[in-house]
């Protein structure tokens, strides 16, 4: 089994805030990243795809389609966008890295078979920061 991931990069906006609770306790659970006023990351965003390579062209996948795959049904819809109010896979969601991985996985997952039959997606690694990152594997 071969493992095989790309790396793609984007820059968004988001506010962690529960709109059922005061804004004392948001600012509590949540700190600073509850700006009224919202924060920035550059995030990284790491795909990675198993499978086993076809004879004929060696690729479990082809990187460039992965790459224009990840850039067209996930990248494009977030870069320099904020993630609450612009993102319409996100729209009624918390908009914490842990609930933008789930749905990223749901989008790369559908579309996947679309540009391989070999691979299979295996897991996603979002950067928020250099020191903090969430891996997700579809369980």
């Amino acid at each position: 089994m071969i493992y095989i991931s790309r790396k793609e990069h984007f820059n968004a906006a988001h506010k962690l805030y529960n709109s059922n609770w005061s804004k004392e306790k948001n600012v509590e659970v949540f700190g600073p990243c509850a700006n009224d006023n919202w924060h920035g990351h550059n995030f990284d965003l790491i795909v990675t795809v198993r499978g086993n390579p076809d004879p004929e062209t060696g690729f479990v996948v082809d990187l460039k389609r992965l790459s224009t795959l990840i850039r067209t049904e996930v990248v494009d819809k977030l870069d320099h966008k904020n993630i609450n109010l612009d993102v319409d896979f996100m729209q009624g969601k918390m908009a914490s890295c842990e609930n933008l991985i789930v749905e990223i996985w749901k989008i790369l997952e559908r579309s996947l078979p679309g540009i391989t039959d070999r691979g299979k997606l295996h897991s996603i690694r979002l950067y928020e920061t250099p020191r903090n990152y969430i891996e997700y594997f579809g369980e």
